[in-house]
């Protein structure tokens, strides 16, 4: 089994345009109290959210088959309004956001799909996936008792609907789609708007009369009417009750991460705290469960919302944001999920019986009618391992941990025991290349030709006013960029200019960011962050007798995502005052502003491949100065090989890049603090919070931005940035993501494999825990770097040999693995000394390369 997707995105993307299968038969999708049953059948299915449009179409049947490789049954997915309706009536279903081939691609790789029409989704995506359009119609306001709001929602939903319904994709037409969604997570905010009981309960109607022949779920909506299922959001939903006994318990979003902001850290959630939530919600009646995210892909372009939202949207998922699984999550979930599935019959087919094992220790116990037996054994307690007495057998429980019995007998997996590998991971810098496409004499040496903004107006004004109107309300989103420019004159008899003082040029802005210029030199930036959107810039200047000219370009950094009223929410430059000129402080808010909106970049299309107008562009003459609001080209050659590539602007300040005329993205490596906490290594004990487990304090928030491999030619690649404040291009690389190799650190009390297990292969107690390591693709073990069977300790990278140790260690891991692709290490008397420290659980820690 592959694990990096990449290297068969080429043949997956082709062979899933081959004709479709024969029409597969309707099926009957109902539900009761205890879950979804199809055809008659109960189903207990786990769900994993990969956005389409946050990934490309040669990206999703490797993506798709991942997921069901680490034993999801559905796929789920928002449909992301604004990127399917420009304007009124104008739909796009192309590339990114061909929606219908997604569920194609689900639907061959025989798997069910969860459609969360919305069309409101939030998501961290701009606007929450509303049209910015929408905003504008007379009278309209989202996610009320409006009228114009529900008529273009209900006009959009039954576009999408009726799309669906042609080709055929919901499982009533015999197709994989068996629910939908309407709304999103509104029951909080339903009490801020006058008409929010009635417009809930209008979105269910309107729902169920689109006649799909599935149900309907409506997440976080506590009073969901029947037959439309209200179901749970959250890191942990075991306790979660439906509002009705009629309906049963599904989980639409299992956070598995969290997303980033330009500016912070770098969130994680251990492996062992997703399968402890997912185990519990399971061992407490759950029967469909959705990570969201379990691919989050990337925001491309400027569709990431927020503001401030990261262009990656890894979401510390179990497969990275370059289609990579990510070991040791993904691995740890395949197992636990295995591990649930063996249970599945007991489970959906019996009412449990609770059985208190102590003060903070349960279990659940399902028998079914024919004698099956399952039983989850949980310990809630946050600090302390605890052995428990269940059914006359002793059984050791970790913190914050559950065992699975799929017999009632034997444990086959517990959520804080992690038997998986996990993948070293690294960003493996290469130089660009000069295309050999590229028509100038010396294609030895990259060539990079720019063009340079004029700051403030490049052309005729769009208009003048008074004062300030808002960032958004004048660009509508059509662009992040928004210039403002005015004047203000300083006497000759200043009396702070003749002692050589300096002025202070005070700007707030209510967000997102902003860079000053005066008389066209660049003067300092301010910027917002994902918490506080508004700031002051105040920085210092130099104005000259006579008239200065202040230039000022306002920025969003996406749209607001959610929330009471947030399309509302403004943007831009509220107040401009000149500190520090001895005559007064000159107020320029209420002078005259003339305003443009976008670049002249912009309008003039340099970020497109096949630019018309390419005497606008021109050759660098010397070395290159870091200078503001600067366009850059370059044509270059693929990387190297077949890894995924990300683009590292390490030394690049703030703007956009494109490759072929695609939107690569925001890109801004902004630091967080060092002051901020962050952890070296987390406890996954306890309840997770969103910064519990941060890393990366004092480093940028990204550095890397996903170029996906589908998207470079064999030669002749234009890749276009558009720098804000400064950068240095000649630094830019092209990084391959690579996996150079694979650590494990297994003791010799980890229950065996969960695939293989059977009541027959646990009764005889002779199965032993084995060590399983994998590298991706065609690479294999070219050396161990690290072995040893006894009592080491530390972690991937930094293990140390204890006081007890088998010197055989090394040689008996280099005998099985080396110059293979994966391989097996029992922890047994075939292998080692098992005399050795008699007394104590025994652990296998090795760390091997990959090549």
């Amino acid at each position: 089994m592959s694990l990096s997707v990449p290297l068969l995105l080429l043949f997956l993307f082709l062979h899933s345009t081959s004709p479709p299968p024969p029409a597969a038969m309707a099926s009957n999708v109902t539900f009761d109290h205890r879950s979804l049953i199809i055809d008659g059948h109960r189903k207990l299915l786990i769900s994993t959210s990969i956005h389409y449009p946050r990934s490309v179409p040669a990206m999703w049947p490797g993506l798709v088959q991942l997921a069901k490789e680490g034993g999801a049954d559905v796929i789920e997915s928002y449909v992301f309004w604004n990127g399917h309706e420009l304007s009124p009536d104008n739909y796009y279903f192309e590339d990114r956001f061909d929606l219908v081939k997604f569920v194609k691609i689900v639907q061959q790789a025989g798997m069910y799909m969860m459609l969360r029409i919305g069309p409101f989704v939030a998501a961290e995506w701009n606007y929450g996936g509303i049209p910015v359009w929408l905003h504008y119609v007379p009278g309209t306001v989202f996610r009320t008792d409006n009228k114009p709001f529900k008529y273009y929602m209900q006009k959009f939903t039954t576009y999408i609907v009726n799309m669906m319904k042609q080709e055929k994709l919901f499982a009533s037409q015999g197709g994989p789609i068996i629910l939908a969604q309407i709304e999103n997570e509104y029951g909080y905010y339903e009490k801020f708007y006058k008409g929010g009981k009635a417009y809930a309960m209008w979105a269910a109607q309107m729902a169920l009369s689109q006649n799909i022949g599935v149900p309907w779920v409506m997440c976080q909506e506590y009073d969901a009417p029947y037959p439309v299922i209200d179901t749970c959001n959250s890191f942990y939903c075991d306790s979660f009750i439906p509002n009705s006994p009629l309906k049963p318990k599904i989980w639409t979003e299992n956070w598995p991460g969290w997303f980033k902001t330009f500016g912070s850290r770098d969130p994680h959630r251990p492996a062992e705290d997703v399968a402890f939530s997912v185990a519990r919600f399971f061992q407490k009646g759950g029967s469909v469960h959705n990570y969201y995210m379990y691919h989050g892909g990337t925001n491309f372009g400027r569709t990431a919302g927020g503001p401030f939202i990261t262009t990656s949207y890894d979401y510390d998922a179990p497969i990275d944001e370059y289609g990579l699984a990510r070991f040791p999550k993904w691995g740890h979930l395949k197992e636990l999920h295995a591990a649930i599935k063996l249970c599945e019959q007991a489970l959906l087919n019996s009412e449990p019986t609770l059985v208190s094992l102590g003060p903070l220790q349960e279990a659940d116990v399902f028998v079914d009618s024919s004698g099956a037996c399952a039983a989850f054994l949980a310990n809630m307690d946050d600090k302390n391992d605890t052995v428990v007495e269940f059914r006359n057998t002793s059984y050791n429980l970790p913190a914050w941990s559950v065992s699975i019995l799929p017999d009632c007998k034997n444990v086959v997996f517990n959520t804080a025991k992690v038997g998986v590998h996990t993948s070293i991971v690294q960003m493996v810098p290469e130089n660009l290349e000069p295309s050999v496409a590229y028509p100038k004499k010396d294609f030895k040496v990259l060539q990079w030709e720019v063009f340079e903004e004029k700051a403030g107006l490049w052309t005729n004004p769009d208009f003048s006013r008074i004062g300030f109107i808002d960032h958004i309300n004048t660009t509508k989103d059509k662009t992040d960029y928004l210039w403002l420019v005015t004047s203000f004159y300083v006497d000759e008899k200043d009396v702070s200019l003749k002692k050589g003082g300096q002025s202070v040029l005070s700007i707030k802005s209510k967000g997102h960011a902003l860079h000053a210029f005066l008389n066209g030199k660049f003067q300092g930036s301010g910027y917002g962050n994902g918490s506080v959107f508004n700031f002051t810039l105040e920085v210092p200047i130099s104005p000259k007798v006579g008239k200065n000219e202040i230039a000022l370009l306002s920025m969003t950094v996406g749209l607001q995502t959610a929330g009471p009223g947030y399309e509302w929410l403004g943007a831009g430059i509220t107040s401009v005052k000149i500190l520090g000129l001895s005559s007064s402080t000159v107020d320029l808010s209420s002078s005259t502003w003339t305003y443009k909106i976008g670049l002249e970049g912009e309008h003039l299309q340099l970020s497109k491949a096949d630019v018309s107008n390419s005497m606008k562009w021109l050759p660098i003459e010397g070395p290159l100065k870091k200078q503001a609001l600067t366009w850059y080209k370059a044509v270059v050659d693929p990387p190297s090989g077949n890894d995924p590539v990300g683009l590292d602007m390490i030394h690049m300040g703030k703007g956009l890049a494109w490759l072929n005329g695609k939107e690569i993205g925001r890109y801004w490596p902004r630091r967080s603090s060092v002051h901020d906490q962050c952890v070296a290594k987390c406890d996954y004990r306890g309840k997770f919070f969103p910064d519990k487990c941060d890393t990366g304090c004092g480093e940028p928030t990204q550095r890397w931005y996903h170029v996906p491999r589908s998207w470079f030619n064999p030669i002749g690649n234009v890749l276009v940035i558009f720098e804000e404040i400064g950068g240095n291009p000649t630094k830019i690389r092209f990084s391959k993501r690579e996996t150079s190799g694979a650590c494990i650190l297994l003791s010799e009390d980890h229950p065996s494999s969960v695939e293989s297990w059977s009541p027959a292969t646990n009764e005889s107690n002779n199965v032993k825990a084995a060590a399983r390591l994998s590298c991706p693709g065609d690479a294999h073990f070219s050396a161990v770097k690290f072995a040893s069977f006894g009592n080491p300790v530390g972690s991937c990278g930094s293990y140390i040999i204890g006081d007890c140790h088998d010197p055989n260690s090394a040689s008996v891991v280099e005998k099985l693995c080396l110059n293979k692709r994966t391989c097996t290490i029992e922890l047994s008397h075939k292998n080692f000394d098992e005399g050795l420290c008699p007394s104590m659980i025994r652990r296998l820690a090795v760390e091997a390369v990959c090549s």
